[in-house]
C-alpha cells in the first residue's frame, strides 16, 4: 500500500511539471521562476584601472608583393592551397594572416585540428589566442616588457606584466605593511601588485554620428482623435496607471470604450514616433552628470535600465535597457551622454556607484582619446572623501529611480524588451518635456514655448507628437 502511494505521488509530481511546462509554453510566462523575484545585492569588488600600455605595431608584410617576389625568384606563381575534400578541419573564409594579410586560400591547418594555422605566403604561425598579439604587441609602460594574456572574459582579454623586476610590481610590494606582506604570502590573489591591461573585444565606436532611426509609423491611421490619444498617454504615462486601468478610466469617465491592448498599441506607436526627437533634441546641458542602473522586469526576469542624468538641468540623457549589467551597456549609456554634448569639456566627470564597469568604460573611451573622470559613491555612508563630496549627486539619480519606479510599478513588468523600451521612451519624453520639476521652480526641464502655452496635458502630448513628426519630415527632406 505504501509503495502504491509513493508511485501515485511521483505520478502527480510528473503531471504537475508537465502542466507547468504547457502553461509556460502557451502563455509565455515563467510562473515557477520565483527565484527571479529576489534581487541579488552583492558588494562590488574594488577595481583598479592602470594606465594604457605601450602598443607596438610590428612591421606588416604585403602578401601581394610577396607573391610577386616569389614568382620572380622561382619563375612560377605561388599556388593557393589545394584542400582535401575529406579533411575535417575547415579554414574560416574570413580568416586572414595577421602578418601579411593573405586570405584563407593561402592558410592551412598546421597541427592536426588543434587550432594552429600557418600562412603559405609568409610562413607565419598563429592561432586564435595569439592572433591579436601578432597584429599588435602590448608592453608594460613601466618596464617595457611584453604583456602576457592570462584570462579571457566576455567583453575583454586580460593581459598582465609578469616581470619580477618591474618597478610597478616592486613599488607595490615595498608599500605593503608587515601584516599585508604576511597575508600576501598566504593569499597573493587578494592583492593587485602587477600591471594589468584589459583589451576589449567588441566592436563599438563611440561618438559615431549615426542617423536617427526613422520609424515606419503613421499615427494618423489610429482610430482615435489627437485629444483622445493625449488623454490615454496622460493617464498611462503621467499618472502611471496600468493599461487596464487606463482603458477602464476612458470608458467610465469619458465614455470611450477601448481595450487595454489598444492602449499598449497606441503607446508603442507613439514611442516609435517620438524616440528620434527625444534622442536627437539639441539639449542645453550643464557639466554635472550622474548615472546609475536600476532593475526592471522583462519576461518575468530581472533586467536593467541605465539612466544618465543632467543633475542641474534635470534632463534624462540615457535610458538604456539591457539584460546584463556589463561593460558594453555602461559604454553605450555614457556614449548617449557624450553624443549630446557639442564639445567634450576638459573637466568632464560622471558620478556613479561602485560598479567597476564604469572604470572599464573610462578605459575604453581613453583608447579613442576621450577622457573624463569617474567619481564613485560607494555604500550608504560616507566612508571616503569622494563619497562625501558627490553623494548629493548620487541621491539625485536615486530620486529619479523612485520617480520612474512609481510610474513603472503598475505595469508589473513587460513581456518583451520592446515593451520595456517603449515605456522608457515615453517616460523620458514626459520627464524632459512635460513634467514640472520642483527644483526648477515648477518649470519643465526642457522649455518649449509651443508646449507651455497649451492649456492642458492632452494637448501638450498631441503637440509633442506633432513636433516629432515634423522632425522626421525635416530629416527626410534634408
Amino acid at each position: 500500500m505504501i509503495k502504491l502511494i509513493q508511485i501515485l505521488l511521483l505520478y502527480i509530481q510528473i503531471q504537475q511539471k508537465i502542466i507547468v511546462f504547457l502553461i509556460s509554453s502557451l502563455l509565455g510566462k515563467h510562473i515557477t521562476l520565483k527565484a527571479h523575484d529576489k534581487l541579488i545585492d552583492k558588494p562590488y569588488r574594488k577595481l583598479q584601472v592602470d594606465q594604457m600600455p605601450i602598443i607596438e605595431i610590428p612591421e606588416k608584410l604585403n602578401f601581394n608583393q610577396l607573391l610577386i617576389d616569389y614568382q620572380n625568384s622561382h619563375g612560377k606563381p605561388l599556388k593557393p592551397i589545394k584542400r582535401h575534400k575529406n579533411k575535417k578541419v575547415k579554414i574560416p573564409n574570413n580568416l586572414v594572416c595577421p602578418q601579411c594579410g593573405a586570405p584563407h586560400q593561402y592558410l592551412y591547418d598546421n597541427n592536426g585540428g588543434r587550432g594552429q594555422f600557418k600562412c603559405k605566403v609568409c610562413s607565419c604561425n598563429f592561432n586564435f589566442k595569439n592572433y591579436y598579439s601578432k597584429a599588435a604587441i602590448l608592453k608594460c609602460p613601466h618596464c617595457s616588457k611584453r604583456l602576457e594574456k592570462i584570462k579571457e572574459r566576455k567583453d575583454y582579454f586580460i593581459f598582465k606584466c609578469k616581470n619580477d623586476n618591474c618597478p610597478f610590481y616592486l613599488n607595490n610590494l615595498a608599500s605593503m605593511s608587515k601584516e599585508q606582506k604576511k597575508r600576501f604570502k598566504i593569499a597573493p590573489h587578494e592583492f593587485k601588485v602587477r600591471y594589468i591591461y584589459r583589451q576589449f573585444n567588441f566592436d563599438y565606436k563611440p561618438l559615431s554620428k549615426s542617423s536617427p532611426a526613422i520609424p515606419d509609423v503613421d499615427i494618423s491611421k489610429i482610430h482615435a482623435s489627437p485629444h483622445t490619444l493625449g488623454l490615454i498617454l496622460t493617464y498611462y504615462v503621467n499618472y502611471g496607471l496600468s493599461s487596464r486601468n487606463t482603458a477602464s478610466l476612458m470608458e467610465d469617465i469619458h465614455g470611450i470604450k477601448i481595450s487595454h491592448q489598444t492602449v499598449l498599441n497606441y503607446a508603442e506607436s507613439v514611442a516609435c514616433l517620438i524616440k528620434p526627437f527625444v534622442d536627437h533634441y539639441p539639449y542645453q546641458l550643464s557639466n554635472s552628470f550622474c548615472g546609475d542602473e536600476t532593475y526592471i522586469k522583462v519576461d518575468a526576469k530581472w533586467q536593467y535600465i541605465f539612466f544618465f542624468f543632467d543633475a542641474v538641468k534635470k534632463i534624462i540623457l540615457s535610458y538604456r535597457v539591457s539584460p546584463n549589467k556589463d561593460t558594453l551597456s555602461a559604454i553605450k549609456a555614457i556614449d548617449d551622454v557624450l553624443s549630446k554634448l557639442k564639445t567634450i569639456p576638459d573637466n568632464l566627470s560622471f558620478v556613479v556607484d561602485g560598479n567597476p564597469i564604469y572604470f572599464l568604460a573610462q578605459q575604453y573611451f581613453a583608447q579613442y582619446g576621450i577622457y573624463f573622470d569617474i567619481n564613485q559613491v560607494i555604500g550608504l555612508t560616507n566612508e571616503d572623501p569622494i563619497s562625501a563630496e558627490y553623494r548629493p549627486l548620487k541621491q539625485i539619480i536615486e530620486r529619479l529611480h523612485r520617480t520612474f519606479k512609481a510610474n513603472y510599478r503598475s505595469t508589473h513588468g513587460f513581456k518583451s524588451l520592446d515593451g520595456s523600451v517603449t515605456f522608457a521612451v515615453l517616460f523620458t519624453a514626459y520627464f524632459n518635456f512635460l513634467r514640472p520639476h520642483s527644483a526648477l521652480e515648477n518649470s519643465v526641464p526642457v522649455v518649449i514655448p509651443e508646449l507651455n502655452d497649451l492649456p492642458h496635458m492632452p494637448a501638450r502630448w498631441s503637440k509633442l507628437i506633432q513636433m516629432a513628426k515634423e522632425f522626421i519630415l525635416q530629416y527626410q527632406a534634408a
